[in-house]
Formats: C-alpha cells, structure tokens, sequence
C-alpha cells in the first residue's frame, strides 16, 4: 500500500459523505495530540488524560474559528490503532469538514489512504488480519445475520483455533527440520505417530470450516430467488406481499412485468434478493420476448427458484409437463399453487410426481389474502440453508480464507500420505511448511504488501 509509513500522522472523515447532524473527523499517529492541540485553544490536550471528551472551539492558524466541536482523546497503546487518536466531533456542514481537513493537512497530517487505520491496527497487533476483514464486513452487514457473523469474527472468530493448531504444528516442523541436520545419524525427533494423529485432527478442523463456507456466504452476501412462471400466476403479487409494499405493478393484463423487478428482503437474519420475472410464455413481441430471455438467465443464475402457478389453471400433468420445459437442473425448488382462494378443494398429494414435485416443495397459498406467507417463508429459509452445518459451529464467509484453507488441506494431506508411505523427511517437511505458510496467510502471521493492498484497498477511507 502506497504511503503507509507508520511515522506519518493520517486524517479522514469518519463519518459518511453528505450533510448530517454531526461529522467525525479521525486523526492517527504520533503528530495527532499536537495537530489538534494547536487549533483548539480552550485547554492544553497534551496534558489531558486518555479516553476523555473536551468541549470547545476549532480554530485555524490564522485565527479564524472553524466550529465548536468535541474532541476525544484516546492515548496509545489504548486506541483502535495502536497509536495515538483524536477524534474531532463537528457539525455535519461539507464546508466546515472540508476546511477542518484541510487545516488539519496543513499542519503536517496527511490523507488517510483507504482501510489504513485498520491496517495500522493491525501492525500494532491489535487485530488479526481475519478479524480487520471482519471489519470491513461489518461495516457492510445488511442483515443481523451478516451482522452477527462479522461480529463474531471481529471478536476472535476461529482465527485462534487456527493460531493454537499452527503452533502445534510448527513444534513438530521444528523437529523434522532438526532431523534433516543429522539426516547421516538416522535419527527420528518426532514422534510420526503423534504427528499423523496431529495432523488428522487439524484436517478435521479446516475441513470443517471448509464445509460452512457455503453457510458463510449465504449470510454474508444474502441469498438470489427468482420468482417465475407463466404470466398473470401472481408473481408480482406475491413479491408485494412478501415486501409489504407496491414494488411491482398487478394487473390483470397478461404480460404486465416485462423486466425482472429487484428487492431486498431479510428472513430470519438471511437476506434474500427477490427478482420478480416476466411472466414465461411464447412473446407476442420483441420487447416481451427479451423479458422471458432475463427471465430465463435470472432462474439459471439463481440460488432459489419459486416457480408459482394458477392452482385454477393447471393440473398435475399441465404442471409437470410445464416444469420439465425449464433448465431447472438441481436448483433449490419450492413450487407454489397459487389463488388458493378460487380453488380451496385442490388436493396437493395429486400433483407429488417423484423427484420433481414433493411435499417438502410444494405450497399452497393466496399471495392476494396473505394466506400461507409465513410458511413459504420458513421454506424459504430451510431451502437456503439446506446441506450447511449449524450455525453454532465456527464459519467462515471470506472466499481469500476459503482458497488458503483449501492449500493447506492439500498439503496437509500430502504431509499424511508421505508420511503412511514412508517417503523421507524433507519431503514431509516442505509440505508442513506450504500449510503453515497457508494458514498462516489468514490471520496475517504471513503477509506480503501485495496481500495488505489487496485486503485494504476495498475499505472506506475513515476506516
């Protein structure tokens, strides 16, 4: 990252760009207290206590007054970053920000570059690498379930187990290591027994984390549904019942939605992105035919499908004949009958037709009434879940950690093959070290200023 010297004293906004109440405009390094001292002239902050607030007036150099503000002041090694932090609480005025920071600048701070705070806490040891990108996660949470998962890793996460996993396995490098050294001696350090049975347990564990990826990301970046079927089914009602608002236009008029139709809508902490479709039938007309198009690349795309049919329309062999038409493939599935309400006597056991059509698929509801929405809700959630570990159990969401677990898999199980087949230690040996190099890429016990750049780069500036 360019301009990161830890000698510098940096500035930025905090706050998010636009007018509003209050701005926060954040200072860091060993010039912070004296910067801020020299324009807040209501009391002496090089003398003034850590974790204190301090009312008074923001002046500039020449004397000018710039705001009344709040300043707080947080000491190092007490602060977020490690090092020396001011705080400067202002009016929300782009005018009064933009001459704070430029005050600011010309005192000797300089732009912060983005994520650099973070970044600095994270050179001071007050984070991990895995728990700053935790950082930017939460920032970014849409959902309490997202949330709740950046929290958790920002708190320790599994980062370190990881930690705890790979010191034991540095221990027993070390003594293959040693080995190699009087390899003329014939001598064994380590106990490949221990070490076998070490190394199971740690691919147990990555495995394991491995396996709540798919978990992770569904939480994290939320879950895509598409809503299709043939025109005038309900599917435009059904996203407005759903959302409890008019997104999409209900007509009676066949062909009414000619352009998938987005919104956001989170179910028990997981975020779903509901795409209402054009209804899919033969066009009448280029613009309907490019509809059903989207229609069809938004099904194969997503993650889940709500396929919704007239229950006053289509029997069990219609059906299962209109099915088999779509690239359904082994797409999450839930089948809804809608406008329950005109056909209160269908029977959901006759249209059950082997994998396709099943209890556990298979709704029937009124979107115009409301009847039902909580249960297709729930199947919702059971559909976006279905095949992932338990919630309880540590997860991962960070594809950069998926991809280094995955090497030190490979290694590590390279490590238990060459170890069963009895080939020499230094081949047992390079293979630790590429899955201690893996793991320890995660929580930044190995780094590169490529690895920094490319983990920071995406942050916001006052982060």
């Amino acid at each position: 990252m360019k301009n990161t010297s830890l000698n510098d004293t940096i500035v930025a906004v905090a706050t998010p760009p636009g007018e509003g109440a209050l701005a926060i405009i954040r200072l860091s390094g060993p010039e912070s207290f004296p910067i801020v001292d020299n324009l807040f002239r209501n009391k002496d902050l090089s003398r003034a206590e850590s974790h204190t607030l301090h009312y008074g007036t923001l002046y500039k150099e020449n004397g000018e007054i710039l705001d009344e503000v709040v300043v707080s002041l947080f000491r190092n090694p007490r602060s977020y970053t490690g090092e020396d932090v001011v705080e400067v609480s202002c009016h929300g005025s782009s005018f009064i920000i933009q001459q704070i920071m430029e005050t600011c600048i010309g005192a000797g701070a300089r732009m912060a570059n983005p994520g650099e705070f973070t970044m600095r806490a994270f050179l001071h040891g007050k984070m991990d690498l895995s728990q700053a990108e935790a950082v930017a996660d939460l920032i970014a949470s849409e959902s309490k379930g997202a949330h709740d998962l950046a929290l958790k890793q920002m708190r320790g996460g599994f980062s370190e187990e990881i930690k705890k996993l790979r010191e034991e396995l540095i221990q027993f490098a070390s003594l293959i290591e040693l080995e190699l050294d009087f390899s003329e001696e014939d001598v064994e350090f380590a106990n490949r027994d221990d070490l076998k049975s070490l190394i199971r347990d740690i691919l147990k564990y990555i495995r394991s984390l491995k396996d709540s990826f798919q978990l992770g990301n569904v939480i994290k970046t939320g879950v895509s549904t598409a809503i299709i079927g043939r025109p005038n089914a309900g599917k435009s009602t059904l996203l407005n019942t759903i959302l409890r608002e008019d997104r999409a236009i209900v007509s009676d008029i066949a062909g009414t939605t000619r352009d998938t139709i987005e919104s956001y809508f989170n179910i028990d902490g997981i975020r779903f992105r509901l795409i209402d479709t054009a209804g899919i039938r033969e066009a009448e007309d280029t613009i309907e035919r490019i509809g059903v198009e989207r229609s069809l690349k938004e099904m194969e795309s997503s993650s889940l499908v709500l396929y919704i049919f007239d229950a006053t329309e289509l029997d069990p062999v219609q059906l299962v004949e209109e099915l088999e038409k779509y690239p359904l493939g082994d797409k999450n599935l839930l089948i809804i009958a809608n406008k329950m309400d005109l056909n209160p006597y269908l029977k959901p056991e006759e249209y059950y037709s082997g994998d396709l059509i099943r209890k556990d698929n298979f709704i029937t509801l009124s979107a115009i009434n409301e009847m039902n929405i909580p249960y297709l809700q729930e199947k919702m959630v059971e559909k976006a879940l279905l095949g992932v570990p338990g919630q309880d159990d540590a997860i991962i969401s960070n594809s950069r950690h998926y991809e280094a677990l995955l090497r030190s898999e490979n290694s590590l199980q390279q490590a238990l093959d060459n170890l069963s087949s009895g080939i020499t230690g230094d081949f047992v040996a390079m293979d630790i070290r590429h899955a201690l190099q893996a793991l320890g890429e995660i929580t930044g016990e190995v780094t590169t200023d490529d690895l920094l750049d490319k983990i920071f780069r995406d942050f916001c500036i006052g982060k």
